[in-house]
């Protein structure tokens, strides 16, 4: 009797504890099925879906499309150029632009090139919070004179040619307005302005003329601009800059030596000499159409401003793009009293005070000593 009087309230606790059971399991099923149908609901009506749904949906794959988002461009910008590019298959550019609010990306978004698949806007902005933006490579090389500048830059991007060039440097909306006050006052052509490019690799939205000269050109000042003020250096000091500059940069292959040359320079400037620049008779030729790879004493005849084996005084503009140790050298040339120069075999230069010290230099390269 008491065996049986035991087991009766243990079968009934049994019981209770299945019904609580599938109580609670009817409770979750119905619970799931309401939240599936709310998220799919939301996610068709583009409401909002709670965050643990962000991450369940998967993102959309497919071919992608390039957008390219520019520099300074507000969340409603992008979402515009988003769907100039036919990358928003549904919705308004607008709901895209809440999208972009909502997860951040009005602040954190980057000029560059994105690879999206079409979708509608709250997926292109899912997409976007993994993505990160590409550029485009350019690159401004010293010691390059014009023509060979364009045809640099022409090989890296075919939009770039020589009327994009040559119009992208006489823009004035290329330079920061600092620069032009002192390019303002320089000859108006494209020459001379190329000297004011920072040769440096740049990665970059759009690889045109004009973003490449806004760069470059920025760059230079941002260098540079403080040397120019700090020391008051009028517009004709610049320009005398620019040309010495370019001469060191085509005649200096070790940069320890730039500022001795630069020095040599300006010596045989305050004596009133020659200066007899191999670089200005090679540029003078490449003016009429041919390349030198050597100057041999018949090069030197040609009739050229350029010629300062016959004409005195610096060439009447820059004779390529100087690198940084060039303008270095070129705004602070060193104080020495050489005046006469001439490169070894490797490369290096003896310098000489005198002509006759110049000549026994000579005689002990050709020798190899």
């Amino acid at each position: 009797m008491q065996r049986k009087s035991h087991t009766l309230p243990q079968r009934q606790r049994t019981r209770r504890k299945r019904g609580w059971r599938f109580i609670f399991s009817g409770i979750l099923f119905f619970l799931l099925i309401f939240l599936l149908s709310a998220a799919g609901y939301s996610s068709y009506h583009l409401k909002v879906p709670a965050a643990f749904w962000e991450y369940m949906i998967p993102i959309p794959e497919g071919e992608k499309v390039n957008v390219v988002i520019e520099q300074g461009m507000t969340a409603s910008q992008a979402a515009r150029a988003f769907e100039v590019h036919g990358a928003l298959e549904s919705g308004r550019p607008s709901d895209l632009a809440k999208w972009m609010v909502k997860f951040g990306l009005d602040r954190k978004i980057r000029a560059g090139h994105y690879s999206v698949v079409p979708s509608d806007p709250w997926n292109i902005a899912r997409q976007l919070l993994t993505l990160k933006p590409a550029l485009l490579k350019a690159q401004v090389l010293p010691g390059l004179d014009i023509f060979a500048l364009i045809d640099s830059l022409e090989s890296q991007d075919k939009k770039v040619n020589r009327e994009a060039v040559s119009q992208a440097l006489m823009n004035k909306k290329n330079y920061p307005p600092q620069l032009f006050v002192i390019l303002s006052a320089l000859p108006e052509d494209e020459y001379t302005r190329a000297a004011f490019l920072m040769p440096e690799t740049y990665m970059l939205v759009d690889r045109t003329a004009d973003e490449i000269v806004s760069r470059a050109s920025s760059a230079w000042w941002n260098h540079w601009g403080k040397f120019i003020t700090d020391h008051k250096l009028t517009s004709s000091d610049v320009q005398e800059a620019s040309i010495v500059a370019s001469m060191v940069e085509r005649e200096v292959l070790h940069d320890s030596e730039s500022r001795t040359v630069a020095g040599v320079i300006h010596n045989r400037m305050r004596k009133n000499m020659l200066l007899q620049i191999d670089a200005t008779v090679v540029y003078a030729w490449r003016l009429k159409g041919r390349k030198l790879t050597r100057v041999l004493n018949k090069d030197l005849e040609v009739d050229s401003p350029y010629n300062t084996y016959k004409y005195k005084g610096l060439p009447p503009r820059p004779i390529c793009v100087p690198g940084i140790e060039a303008w270095g050298a070129a705004l602070d040339p060193e104080f020495n009293d050489y005046l006469y120069y001439v490169a070894g075999r490797d490369g290096y230069h003896h310098f000489a005070k005198t002509y006759r010290e110049h000549v026994n230099n000579i005689k002990q390269i050709r020798s190899g000593k």
